[in-house]
């Protein structure tokens, strides 16, 4: 009888598999499921298996992408406060500049909220 090969991926040798049957329906959700974990297959499937939390990219991606656009508010922001300090008055009501200042201050706090709750979701 022939010997298994072994096999090490990270700090752990693992020569033992399971052979899992399913539909090519329910083989194409979980390739798609690890590949939204970033996570191999057999990463995955063992992660779900032992109920050990699967930390999702896409929600990371998210984070990434929320960061961008506080990014985004903050620096409109800093332009519209420099067209009212140079151009008071010119083009615009003051009031109505400072009003979507304020608004675009709103949102940001609104922002980091979710993304602080993501990460945390994701550890």
């Amino acid at each position: 009888m022939a010997e298994k090969k072994k096999t090490t991926y990270g700090t752990r040798p693992r020569n033992e598999y399971i052979k899992v049957f399913v539909t090519e329906d329910e083989r194409s959700e979980l390739v798609d499921r690890a590949a939204q974990a970033g996570m191999s297959q057999s990463a995955f499937l063992r992660a779900v298996g032992l109920s050990e939390p699967i930390r999702s990219v896409v929600d990371l991606q998210a984070v990434v992408d929320l960061g961008k656009v506080n990014g985004d508010l903050g620096r409109v922001a800093g332009i519209l406060k420099l067209w009212l300090a140079e151009k008071r008055g010119q083009g615009a009501r003051p009031t109505d500049v400072e009003a979507i200042m304020n608004e675009f201050r709103r949102l940001q706090h609104m922002l980091l909220p979710i993304m602080s709750r993501i990460v945390k979701d994701n550890k």
